[in-house]
């Protein structure tokens, strides 16, 4: 027997035993005592919903489920070019269900709207109006047919279309649409870019993107139409409609929003920090000192600030400003705010928001990006001791202080010196693999009293060659050490203690951010009693 998890290759796929009876048993109920056969279904007796037989001279590499029992996918290659695809299996329909899908659509979308419950679960909705139509209908189908039938519906009405099995998928970071008729594009966790069977035609193309604004709460028109908005799901979406920005048609880029957010633990296992590092940056966000996180598209500069904030204390206040929704933290004392545009002059911008947030006197402030005036708030807050984290595009620590000192942003050099460290992510290649590094982490010490230019010195940095992170000197840690009243021995412990610590964590593969922060709050609210436990654990 096959793994229950994966789909059987050739004509039959396996049944996800959890994930299909699940789904089963709240579907059987309805099967009895209609035109719909009273028969739970069953792929063994009743066929499959979704088959694929593979495509022609293309070697398959892996399938998996994306939303069980309906829909997985093939990842195939071509031996010749290498050239990967991304083939999304659904249920096929024959001429006749494809018919009475059509009449349904019309005929649930209007009693869906208006229905007088709206505390039913939508899956439960949508399933008792499609009994309640084809009972009205008389029409005798198969069991499969109804599930068929199910899945088209409720993609439509609840999911994403035809892109909903690629919103399924946890190992897609972006969906790309470049226009209509041209096949969409998916960066996938192992196959980086990839091609899929996925295409829309022109006019689907518009009404798709005029939906996916209307759903984040916005509008798009041939009038105003680029809008770069936020999913329900907290997906980010840049959006173009029709041909006067985009030539080849409508367009769109989803940015997945992770259900799960990385911990530290994460970003040690996947390379992109090394253990001394985690513990050197644990130390000085504890500390209260200022960080940006720069680099370039898709470096993963967001996420490493999400990541290392889960150091921040338990009770400090914590408050996150952000254009479009991305953070996401396991803190108590957590206020979260988001701009918000509008067409008239009731906007509130990131500045707005910032200058606000300080009346709120909280101890870490953590903005999404900075790029206009908001900087010198941010800044100014930093000179005020406010401990903030921010990101911004730029692949070098130089390049960084340029385009805090010049337009449009014009923070003053001395106000810049009070950020205490500059971490650089890249999205580079190591071997055959694209990786996400911190490439730099650099301290600012301040002006140049003969140069007049800022100072900053490399403390960690990334040997591409060999794949390894080189530790130099650090006076922000002897800084930490002094204002703290420890001794050189207790600060080697403390940085030690810590390492062993992470170490603890990873081992254990504790890379739920839940757990990953109930354990920094018991280092935090118990040190010693946790080191003994690790202790006794390292001499088993």
């Amino acid at each position: 027997m096959s793994n229950p998890e994966t789909p059987e290759a050739g004509d039959s796929v396996q049944n996800p035993l959890g994930q299909i009876q699940a789904w089963l048993s709240r579907t059987a109920t309805i099967l009895s005592g209609t035109a719909v056969p009273e028969s739970n279904y069953d792929p063994a007796r009743h066929g499959t919903l979704a088959r694929f037989t593979g495509l022609e001279g293309w070697e398959e590499l892996e399938r998996y489920w994306l939303n069980a029992p309906f829909a997985f996918v093939s990842i195939n290659r071509d031996p010749e070019t290498d050239e990967k695809r991304y083939q999304v299996v659904e249920p096929s329909l024959t001429d006749f269900e494809s018919e009475l899908l059509d009449r349904l659509y019309e005929d649930i979308r209007g009693p869906l709207i208006y229905r007088e419950s709206v505390d039913t679960d939508p899956e439960q909705a949508l399933r008792e109006e499609l009994y309640d139509r084809l009972e009205e209908y008389g029409v005798v189908i198969e069991a499969e047919t109804f599930y068929r039938l199910f899945y088209y519906l409720y993609r439509s009405f609840q999911g994403y279309g035809r892109i909903d099995p690629l919103m399924h998928d946890p190992a897609i970071e972006d969906i790309s649409c470049d226009g209509s008729d041209l096949p969409i594009f998916v960066y996938h966790d192992e196959y980086t870019d990839i091609e899929t069977n996925i295409a829309f035609e022109e006019q689907e193309l518009n009404n798709f993107v005029i939906q996916l604004a209307q759903r984040s709460g916005r509008h798009v028109s041939i009038s105003d139409p680029v809008v770069s908005t936020t999913l329900p799901d907290g997906s980010r979406i840049e959006l173009a409609l029709g041909e006067e920005v985009t030539p080849r048609g409508s367009a769109f880029t989803i940015r997945k929003y992770a259900d799960e957010p990385f911990t530290p633990i994460d970003l040690l296992n996947f390379g992109t920090f090394s253990l001394e590092m985690l513990a050197y940056l644990w130390l000085a966000i504890e500390s209260n000192k200022s960080l940006i996180f720069a680099g370039g598209t898709a470096a993963g500069k967001t996420t490493s600030m999400n990541a290392l904030a889960m150091f921040i204390p338990p009770r400090s206040k914590v408050l996150t400003i952000e254009d479009t929704r991305e953070l996401s933290l396991y803190h108590d004392n957590w206020l979260s705010s988001v701009t918000r545009e509008r067409l008239d002059d009731s906007d509130i911008t990131m500045y707005d928001l910032l200058r606000s947030a300080l009346r709120h006197r909280p101890e870490y402030i953590i903005v999404g990006e900075v790029r206009g005036e908001e900087a010198i708030t941010l800044f100014q807050a930093m000179n005020t001791g406010h401990t903030t984290f921010s990101t911004m595009h730029a692949d070098s620590v130089q390049t960084v202080i340029n385009r805090l000192e010049n337009e449009p942003i014009n923070v003053p050099r001395p106000m810049v010196q009070s950020l205490d460290i500059l971490c650089v992510q890249v999205l580079a290649r190591s071997g055959e693999e694209r990786v996400r590094r911190a490439k730099t982490l650099a301290e600012i010490e301040g002006i140049d009293q003969r140069t007049g230019e800022l100072d900053y010195s490399t403390t960690y940095a990334w040997e591409a060659t060999r794949d390894t992170f080189q530790e130099r000197n650090s006076e922000l840690v002897d800084e930490i050490r002094e204002e703290r009243g420890w001794s050189q021995s207790e600060l080697l412990t403390e940085i030690n203690d810590r390492k062993r610590f992470l170490t603890f964590l990873q081992d254990r593969g504790v890379t739920d951010y839940r757990r990953f922060t109930a354990m920094v709050n018991k280092y935090y609210a118990d040190k010693a009693r946790v080191m003994e436990r690790i202790g006794s654990t390292e001499s088993a």
